[in-house]
């Protein structure tokens, strides 16, 4: 074992925002953190000056912020993210605010009973798919979607464990 400090990485923030936290399904800030902060890492993230923050709330802010920023229904999702920064044009000097994922416990339950998988497999996907969103994926068109989904699938096969 080293006495070494840890090599500085980047920033991951995990707020539980949920009114009534504890109650529902488990957010284990740590966890998540430490998986965002891989997912950075192998996406070549690695360095402190970029910023991630994931913010876990409840049904009815989630059903908001997709009506509000996405002309959405009004009726809540499982995960919105939400970029700031593009990690190519900030200057090597400046903090890289990457910008927010925002997750539902809630629903991710639901859909996790749903699918016949667990609850953390179904958060740590929903993460991995915000944290992809910011970094530019999408899955819009179906060539997209599928290079979208292999990279989640790598990234949850090697950083992931149920």
């Amino acid at each position: 074992m080293s006495d070494e400090p840890p090599e500085p990485g980047p920033t991951v923030v995990v707020v539980d925002e949920r009114a009534a936290p504890g109650v529902g399904p488990e957010v284990d800030a740590d966890r998540w953190g430490r998986l965002a902060a891989d997912v950075l890492v192998a996406e070549h993230l690695d360095e402190p000056r970029i910023e991630l923050t994931v913010h876990f709330v409840d049904e009815q802010p989630i059903a908001d912020l997709k009506r509000d920023h996405l002309d959405g229904d009004g009726s809540p999702t499982d995960v919105l993210a939400f970029p700031v920064d593009d990690p190519a044009e900030v200057p090597g000097d400046q903090p890289v605010l990457l910008g927010d994922v925002v997750i539902c416990p809630s629903v991710a339950g639901r859909q996790a009973a749903g699918g016949q998988r667990a609850y953390a497999d179904e958060v740590a996907l929903l993460l991995v798919h915000g944290i992809l969103h910011l970094l530019g994926h999408d899955h819009a068109e179906s060539d997209e979607e599928s290079v979208m989904q292999q990279r989640e699938r790598e990234l949850l096969d090697r950083h992931h464990r149920s």
